[in-house]
């Protein structure tokens, strides 16, 4: 056969086609067998949601993605399916996202009669802490981070807009400003009561609302990292140490970038040569 540059260049375009396609079933594959091992494991039902960059297009482009309605429709319906004497384990990894979605998702879990258990083996912030909030039980890593659940309004913290508009005489404020304000109340309202409603199961009243004051209060920037020392202090059902099966999968959600900024050496373990 003859193999000219024309030959030469389709061959290539379609390694190019196929190789983000090859390498999202191989990593899809095998997700399903450490998803299967986890619950044989521990007896449950696992189900992810792993917000991470991955390569997705046909040309391996990057894409990132946050909690969305799919999201919400996706876990509820695994949740829906699970038998009631069946604990459900949520492997949570997000920056957060819709408001609205992590609502529905947080009813779910808390709807659920068996025991539910979210782990957080890097971080859930905003929309993902609202989620946890409604677990039986949060399993962080010792660096792991949750964070406050402050409603954001076209990226500017809602407890922000009410101070600025607190801070001067009302005849001082624009109307744009009162209009946002009056927006980040009812979202600040809604985000607070929705946190009431999904915790008050497993705590008293009082305390509930209490937690959900100081974390959508604004205390904290919308970024603030809540360790699990934190957390527990905060009153939240925090134990401490991921199993590895759930460490192992996350490994399989990598983030596709040309060169990582950090590189080390296998462990060299005492008495043995390695390389």
């Amino acid at each position: 056969m003859d193999f000219n540059l024309s030959t030469v260049f389709f061959v290539f375009f379609l390694i190019m086609v196929l190789q983000p396609i090859l390498m999202g079933r191989m990593f899809a594959l095998r997700r399903a067998q450490a998803i299967r091992a986890i619950e044989r494991k521990r007896g449950s039902r696992v189900i992810t949601m792993i917000h991470r960059q991955e390569k997705r297009s046909l040309f391996g482009f990057s894409m990132s993605s946050q909690i969305g309605l799919e999201d919400a429709q996706s876990i509820i319906s695994a949740i829906k399916a699970t038998p009631d004497n069946t604990p459900i384990d949520i492997v949570l990894h997000t920056p957060g996202g819709l408001v609205i979605a992590s609502m529905q998702i947080a009813r779910a879990i808390e709807a659920h009669p068996a025991k539910v258990t979210v782990f957080v083996p890097i971080y859930a912030m905003s929309g993902g802490t609202l989620m946890a909030l409604a677990a039986d039980e949060i399993v962080m890593g010792e660096f792991s981070m949750l964070g406050p659940i402050d409603p954001q309004i076209m990226g500017i913290s809602a407890a922000s807009i009410i101070a600025a508009r607190d801070a001067k005489p009302i005849e001082h404020v624009s109307d744009i400003a009162l209009v946002l304000a009056d927006v980040s109340d009812k979202a600040t309202a809604q985000v607070k009561r929705g946190a009431v409603e999904i915790m008050t199961p497993r705590l008293a009243r009082d305390k509930a609302e209490a937690l959900a004051e100081t974390l959508t209060s604004g205390q904290w920037t919308h970024d603030y990292a809540l360790t699990p020392v934190e957390a527990t202090d905060l009153g939240l059902p925090i134990t401490v140490g991921l199993p590895q099966g759930v460490l192992d999968l996350m490994t399989l959600y990598p983030s596709p970038v040309k060169q990582s900024a950090v590189e080390f050496l296998p462990f060299d373990p005492p008495g043995r040569r390695m390389g």
